[in-house]
C-alpha cells in the first residue's frame, strides 16, 4: 500500500548495505521513526546517547511526563487505532510514544506513569501474535505492582465470537490487580470500530491532559518520513480486473483409486488480479482486503423471511438506498454476533433464545456462531420487523482479508488468491460465503475493489540463508506458495519445507503440480503431507506415498509434525523460522503439536516449552496468520 518513491543509489559499501537491509526488516513504522531519528541525528552531530523516537519524530519526555500507547494487532486495525490516538494527543501537545506490543520492553512497566493498551482478540479469547509476550507477562508472576500506574485499555473485537474482546478485559482486570488506577471503561469495539473507538479516544485524550498537564506544548517535529502510506484503503479501494479463475480442487484423477476419491467435497478456486497503474505494493505474507457486495441469493433470503420489499426506499445514517441496495453492498449478512441475537430476542419474546444469551451458556451460544447466518436466525426466531430497524440493528458490512498467495518478484503486477468457496446445508437450507460466494462468480474481466493490509509479523526471513518451516493445511498453503516463490527469485540458500494437509489426495492436493515441480528445481526441499479421509495405502510411489502411515487412522498435520518431530527440532535449534496459516482450531492443534515435540526431541517440561515458543514469536521467528 505504500506509494511509489524514488530512491537515490545506496552510497553504502555493500556489506554495510545488506546488514542495513537485515536490520530494517520486517520492522514496523515506529521503529522505523526510532532509527531515522536515531540516524538523523548522528548525521547533524548531536549526540543520540539514550535517544528515543516517539510519534512524528519527537524525542521522548520521562515517563512521568509521557503517554505510552502500547498495540497488539493481528490484522491492522488495533495498530490504526494505537496511531490515530497517539496522533491526536501529539496534536494536542502531549509528548507520546506509540510501541507495538513485542517491541515493547517489558521492564519498562514498572516506571510507566500513563499508559494506554489498545489490543485486539483472536478468534474465541486469544491475543495477537504481536502481544503474546506481553500479555503473557502482565498476566504472570514476574509482572511487577503499578500503584504508580494510571492506565487503560481499547479492545477491538468481533462479537460474532463468544470472547468479545476477552483478552482487553483480561488486561484491564489485571491492571487493577497490580494496583494501577483505570481511568476509564474498557473500550469494546465490535466490527463497527468507529462507534466506539472514536469516543473512547476523546475521554482518553481528556483523561491524558488532565493526567500530564495542561501546559504542555508542542515539540517540532524534525525527521522526515520515511514513506507515505499509500492511498488504497478499505474505504477508498483500487479496482483491479479479474484476469482469471481456474478451479484447482476436484481434478478427475483416473488412477487405481479414482473411484473411491473421485468426488470433490468443496471448490477451491486460484484467482488472478491486475494491480496495474494502482502503485500497490505487498510482500508474502500480507493479504489482499476484498470489498464484497453480498450475493443475490443472501439478500433474497433475507427479504423473503421478513416479508419486506427490496425496491423500498430508505434513508438511514444519512444516506437514502433501496433495501436491496443496503442488504447487498451495506450490511453483514453471514456473520451474526451477540447483539443482533440480544435484538431478535427482544422483538421475538423467545424464551429458547433469551436462555442462549445467559453468560452461563457459552459452549451453546458458541454453536450458534459457528453455524447460523442471518437468515436462520430469523427463521428459527421470527418476528415482526420494518426495514428500518432490520438496518438499525444489522451490523455494518465488513471486507474480508485473503492471504495472498504470489510474490510480486515473479508475477509483476499481479495478485493471487487462493479462495475457498462456502457452499453447505444447512437448517434446510444451501448456504453460501458472503465474499467467497462473491469472488468465485466473478467472470474473467470483472471488476472489484480491492487494498493491501501488510502483515509485518508474517514475512520471510531477511537473512535468505535461514530455513524455513512452512505449515499449511487446505487454503492455509496460500502465503507459503508466495514464501516460495520469494525465496527461489531473491536465490535464497535457506531450505523451504512445506507440511500441507487437506481430506483427501485426489481432490484437495492444491497447487499438486506446482509443488511437484519445485522439488525438482530445489525451491521447496521438503514436503511431508497428510490427507486424513484416505483410509487405504496408495497404489503409487510418487509424493503422495509420503501422506500416508501404514495403519488406517486419519493422519493430520500435527500427528506429521510429531512423527517428524527430531528433524522439526534440529531445524528450530539452527536458526530456522516457523509460520502456520489456516483456521484457528487448527492453529491451537499444531501448537500443541510443537510442544510436544519441544517435550520430547528437547527435553523441555512444560512451561519451559511454552518459553520455547514465546521466545520464538518474540524473536519474530514464529509467525501465524490463524483466522
Amino acid at each position: 500500500m505504500t506509494a511509489a518513491a524514488t530512491v537515490p543509489p545506496s552510497p553504502l559499501p555493500e556489506d554495510r548495505r545488506v546488514l542495513l537491509s537485515q536490520l530494517v526488516a520486517g520492522l514496523d513504522g515506529n521503529s522505523l521513526w526510532w532509527l531515522s531519528g536515531f540516524a538523523a541525528g548522528l548525521a547533524q552531530g548531536t549526540s543520540p546517547t539514550a535517544l528515543t523516537v516517539i510519534s512524528g519524530g519527537q524525542a521522548a519526555q520521562p515517563a512521568q511526563a509521557r503517554l505510552t500507547v502500547v498495540y497488539g494487532s493481528q490484522t491492522g486495525n488495533a495498530r490504526r487505532a494505537a496511531e490515530q490516538l497517539a496522533a491526536e494527543a501529539e496534536a494536542a501537545g502531549l509528548p507520546v510514544r506509540v510501541v507495538r506490543a513485542d517491541a515493547y520492553a517489558t521492564r519498562e512497566l514498572v516506571n510507566e506513569r500513563l499508559l494506554y493498551i489498545v489490543i485486539s482478540t483472536q478468534g474465541e479469547g486469544d491475543p495477537p501474535d504481536d502481544a503474546i509476550g506481553l500479555v503473557e507477562f502482565i498476566a504472570g508472576k514476574r509482572a511487577p505492582k503499578l500503584p504508580e500506574l494510571k492506565y487503560a485499555v481499547l479492545g477491538l473485537g468481533d462479537s460474532s465470537y463468544v470472547e468479545f474482546c476477552g483478552i482487553a478485559r483480561k488486561l484491564d482486570t489485571r491492571l487493577a490487580e497490580l494496583g494501577a488506577t483505570r481511568l476509564q471503561a474498557v473500550g469494546e469495539a465490535d466490527l463497527d470500530i468507529d462507534s466506539v473507538v472514536t469516543p473512547w479516544r476523546a475521554q482518553a485524550l481528556s483523561n491524558a491532559r488532565t493526567v500530564i498537564g495542561e501546559n504542555i506544548t508542542a515539540l517540532p517535529s524534525n525527521v522526515t518520513p520515511l514513506r507515505h502510506a499509500g492511498a488504497w484503503t478499505a474505504q477508498h479501494p483500487f479496482t483491479a480486473e479479474l484476469l482469471s479463475r481456474q478451479v484447482i480442487s476436484g481434478r478427475d484423477f483416473k488412477g487405481p483409486a479414482y473411484a473411491r476419491y473421485g468426488i470433490a467435497a468443496k471448490s477451491v478456486q486460484h484467482l488472478e488480479l491486475s494491480l496495474e497503474g494502482s502503485g500497490l505494493h505487498y510482500e508474502p505474507g500480507d493479504a489482499l482486503g476484498i470489498v464484497h457486495r453480498n450475493p443475490a441469493e443472501l439478500v433474497e433470503a433475507v427479504l423473503d423471511v421478513t416479508g419486506l420489499d427490496g425496491a423500498l426506499q430508505i434513508e438511514h445514517d444519512g444516506h437514502q438506498r433501496s433495501l436491496s441496495q443496503w442488504l447487498g453492498e451495506h450490511r453483514e449478512l453471514t456473520r451474526i454476533s451477540r447483539p443482533l441475537l440480544a435484538a431478535v430476542a427482544e422483538r421475538s419474546a423467545h424464551p429458547e433464545l433469551a436462555r442462549l444469551l445467559d453468560p452461563a451458556q457459552k459452549s451453546d451460544l458458541a454453536a450458534v456462531f459457528e453455524n447460523h447466518q442471518l437468515v436462520d436466525v430469523l427463521r428459527r426466531w421470527p418476528a415482526e420487523w420494518n426495514a428500518q430497524d432490520l438496518l438499525g440493528t444489522l451490523r455494518p458490512a465488513t471486507q474480508r482479508l485473503y492471504s495472498i498467495a504470489s510474490s510480486r518478484k515473479r508475477v509483476g503486477e499481479e495478485v493471487h488468491l487462493t479462495v475457498d468457496e462456502l457452499r453447505y446445508h444447512a437448517h434446510g437450507s444451501e448456504h453460501i460465503g458472503a465474499a467467497s460466494g462473491f469472488l468465485t462468480a466473478l467472470e474473467e474481466g470483472a471488476q472489484l475493489p480491492v487494498y493491501v493490509e501488510a502483515n509485518e509479523r508474517f514475512r520471510v526471513p531477511a537473512d535468505s540463508s535461514r530455513d524455513i518451516i512452512m505449515i499449511g493445511p487446505g487454503t492455509g498453503v496460500a502465503p507459503f506458495r508466495g514464501f516460495v516463490q520469494e525465496r527461489a527469485e531473491i536465490g535464497a540458500s535457506g531450505r523451504n519445507w512445506l507440511f500441507f494437509g487437506a481430506r483427501h489426495f485426489n481432490t484437495d492436493f492444491l497447487y499438486q503440480s506446482e509443488w511437484q515441480d519445485a522439488l525438482r528445481r530445489k525451491e521447496l526441499h521438503r514436503l511431508d503431507l497428510a490427507f486424513s479421509r484416505d483410509q487405504v495405502e496408495p497404489p503409487h510411489t510418487d509424493v503422495r506415498a509420503v501422506a500416508r502411515d501404514s495403519r488406517n487412522d486419519k493422519i493430520y498435520v500435527q500427528q506429521r509434525l510429531r512423527t517428524r518431530g527430531r528433524d522439526l527440532y534440529d531445524w528450530l535449534q539452527n536458526g530456522a523460522h516457523l509460520y502456520v496459516c489456516g483456521a484457528i482450531a487448527m492453529g491451537k492443534d499444531v501448537h500443541a503439536a510443537l510442544l510436544d515435540v519441544l517435550r520430547e526431541h528437547g527435553g523441555l517440561d512444560e512451561d519451559d516449552a511454552r518459553d520455547y515458543l514465546t521466545r520464538l514469536h518474540t524473536e519474530g521467528r514464529y509467525g501465524r496468520d490463524v483466522y
